[in-house]
This record gives structure tokens, C-alpha cells and sequence, in this order.
């Protein structure tokens, strides 16, 4: 029987918050714990404050100006920390780097899953776990996969408050800002992952005729893409100069579909250059296309249970979630008055059961769709049975 407990702490001092999580978590009885923090406090005093408690494997990321368990929605801008602890029927194997210089995400990643494959005793993952640098995360884990294989992945990328690198990753008793961890689960219980942004197509749509270093979106129908997307909207461009496109795109974003149609994947404009392009959260593809993207402000907020009563359908009700939530979709609902029902209504749908979720700058997932995936302004809701 697999065993999860949630802890959680808005102690303002960092030691302290890590112990009272720490315990609250029972992590000294679990195999390992995801843990979640803000970026404004000491992550190396919240990683003292959990080895007080226990030795036990722990990795996670800094978390986007909010956690959200199931006592309450925790944001204060002293700063929070959370674990969920993983324990009973299960082994797991944990591995983290940070960048190294002259070896490609692609090969870290390797590196991490041989590592990690080697506490799991010559067992076979079932599932695991993720939490990267934005910029990379795709080709991490590809490197993962080379090793394990075509496994369901459940996670999300480092995070801070005002989109500035100030976001950590963690992995036992190491730092870092750009690398990579990962967990590997072997377990007989169940879990149950659903990857998607419940947004619906528009019937504006055309093709990525020029794409720059994989993120960098040039031209779509050989217009600029910032004028395109304005053509689109009817916004003007003046109102999307620079970081104001993050914003602006929040809930009309764009999407690409998967080799086999069955997913849409969301990819957030970050950020619109001088010349007429935009920066991109995601991978893209040069000569496929791409679909304005639309979401109600009061849709985003019902998106939440909805997909956690997706997840409960597929798996025959779970005992607990790990939810992995966008920070840029937590942004655009605090910029419309809506963040205060995000809590409310995940807590309607999920009644007593535990749950810890986070805010990230990039989600990843698996569902109906070809492989495992990377994008931004998605929920990546994952159930697991006892």
C-alpha cells in the first residue's frame, strides 16, 4: 500500500519552516519527499530545518508566489514550504545536477536516470517524477527516457514570483538554479496522470514559417508573429511591447497539436522582441502549426476540478493528488480577482483527501497523446491509489 502525507508551514523563519514540514509530513517514516518553497526564503536553512526531522531523499523547486494544500492556500510574501512524503509500497530512486558546462541536457538527463535506476535494485520504474531549469526540460526528459523508457512523467519547472531566475531546484542536500531531478517510483499502486490546458481552438490558426533556437517564434504564415497574433486578438501591438505579452496571452495563448491529434499543447508568448517576434515557453516546430488558444477567466477556475474529476473517473477515485498548476494561469486569475477560488473549488471537489499543489513555470504530463510532453499554462493533476 503506498502511503502519502502532505506538510506544510508558513514559519517565517526558514529552519523552522522545514522542520514543522518536515513532520507534519511524517517524511522520517517515507522513501521520499517532493518538496516546495518560495524563492524569498533560504532554501539551505528549509533543507537544515528537514534534516533535523529525517535523512530521507527530498526534491523539489521553488514554487510561483503560492502553494495551495489542503488546509489552505498559502501565500504569504514572507514565504511558505510544503512536502508531499511518499512511503509503504513503494522504492524509489532520486538524482539530481546541476548544469554542467559542455554536456547537453539530453546526456544529464541519462546520467540522472542511470544513477537513480541503480537505488531501485534492478526493479522497474513505474512512474517518475521531474523538476528542471525553464529552457531545457524537453531534452531532460528525452535523456531520462533513453534509460527507462517511455514511462509516465508527473513534475513541473523551477518558479519564482517575478519571472527574474530567481527560482532554486533542490535534491537532497544540493542548490541550484539550472540542472535538473528526478525521482523514479516502483510501486504496485496506481497513479493516474491527466496533462492538458482546457482550452478550446479558435479557428485562427497558420504556419510556423520561422522559428530561431527552438523557442523563438519568427514568423507564422511569413507575417511576424506579433503581428499575427495581433491580427488575431485584436489587441494592439504597442500593448504587448516586451513583457507585456506574457500577460496579454494569458488566456488566449497558442497551441500545437501532437503527432496523433489527440492532444493540444500550450505554448505561452513570454515576451515580443523589436523585431516582430515573440519569445516562447516551449519547443516549437518550424513548418507545422500553431491555434490561438481561448479560455474564460471563469472556465481556468472550473478547469481545476474538472480535470481533478478526470483524474478520480480514470483511476476509480483517488486517495490523494499531486497538482501542478501554472503560475502563469494563478497570474492571469490574481490579475481578474479569481485566485482566492482556486482553493475553494479544488477544496469542493477534493473534500478530506490530501493534496499539495504548485505553481510552475512549465508543466509536464502524459495522457492520449503520442509521448510525454512539455508545455506551459497547463495543469499536470496526478492521483494516486493507496
Amino acid at each position: 500500500m503506498l502511503n502519502t502525507k502532505v506538510g506544510y508551514s508558513q514559519n517565517v523563519d526558514a529552519y523552522e519552516s522545514g522542520v514543522e514540514t518536515a513532520k507534519m509530513a511524517k517524511l522520517d517514516n517515507a522513501k521520499v519527499g517532493l518538496l516546495f518553497t518560495s524563492c524569498v526564503m533560504d532554501q539551505k536553512s528549509i533543507l537544515k530545518g528537514v534534516r533535523s526531522v529525517s535523512n530521507t531523499h527530498v526534491l523539489g523547486c521553488t514554487s510561483s508566489a503560492a502553494i495551495c494544500t489542503h488546509g489552505g492556500y498559502l501565500n504569504a510574501e514572507t514565504g511558505y514550504s510544503g512536502i508531499m512524503s511518499f512511503g509503504g509500497d513503494v522504492e524509489v530512486g532520486v538524482a539530481g545536477s546541476k548544469k554542467e558546462e559542455g554536456k547537453s541536457a539530453r546526456e544529464i538527463g541519462r546520467a540522472l536516470a542511470k544513477k537513480a535506476m541503480k537505488e531501485l535494485n534492478g526493479k522497474k520504474p513505474n512512474y517518475f517524477f521531474m523538476t528542471a531549469s525553464p529552457k531545457e526540460e524537453e531534452d531532460y526528459i528525452l535523456g531520462v527516457q533513453d534509460v527507462i523508457g517511455s514511462i509516465p512523467v508527473f513534475g513541473g519547472s523551477a518558479a519564482d514570483n517575478t519571472v527574474e531566475g530567481k527560482w532554486s531546484i533542490i535534491c537532497d542536500d544540493e542548490v541550484f538554479s539550472d540542472g535538473c531531478a528526478i525521482c523514479l517510483f516502483a510501486t504496485s499502486s496506481p497513479m493516474v496522470n491527466i496533462y492538458n490546458g482546457q482550452y478550446k481552438e479558435t479557428n485562427d490558426y497558420g504556419i510556423m514559417t520561422k522559428v530561431v533556437n527552438d523557442r523563438t517564434l519568427v514568423e507564422i504564415d511569413g507575417v511576424p508573429a506579433v503581428s499575427k497574433y495581433c491580427k488575431w486578438t485584436g489587441k494592439k501591438e504597442e500593448e504587448v511591447k516586451g513583457g507585456n505579452l506574457l500577460t496579454a496571452t494569458i488566456f488566449d495563448p497558442l497551441g500545437v497539436k501532437d503527432i496523433i491529434g489527440r492532444t493540444t499543447a500550450v505554448r505561452h508568448p513570454m515576451a515580443a522582441n523589436n523585431d516582430g517576434s515573440m519569445n516562447i515557453g516551449a519547443r516549437l516546430i518550424e513548418k507545422t502549426a500553431c491555434i490561438r488558444l481561448h479560455l474564460d477567466p471563469e472556465e481556468m477556475v472550473e478547469a481545476n476540478p474538472k480535470t481533478i474529476r478526470e483524474v478520480d473517473n480514470l483511476i476509480g477515485g483517488a486517495d490523494s493528488y499531486f497538482l501542478v498548476h501554472c503560475g502563469g494561469r494563478r497570474l492571469g486569475l490574481q490579475l481578474v480577482n479569481k485566485e482566492d477560488e482556486i482553493y475553494k473549488t479544488v477544496k469542493e471537489v477534493t473534500g478530506n483527501k490530501e493534496f499539495l499543489m504548485v505553481f510552475t513555470f512549465g508543466e509536464y504530463g502524459t495522457c492520449e497523446h503520442s509521448a510525454n510532453t512539455v508545455g506551459g499554462l497547463s495543469l499536470s493533476f496526478t492521483g494516486f491509489k493507496k
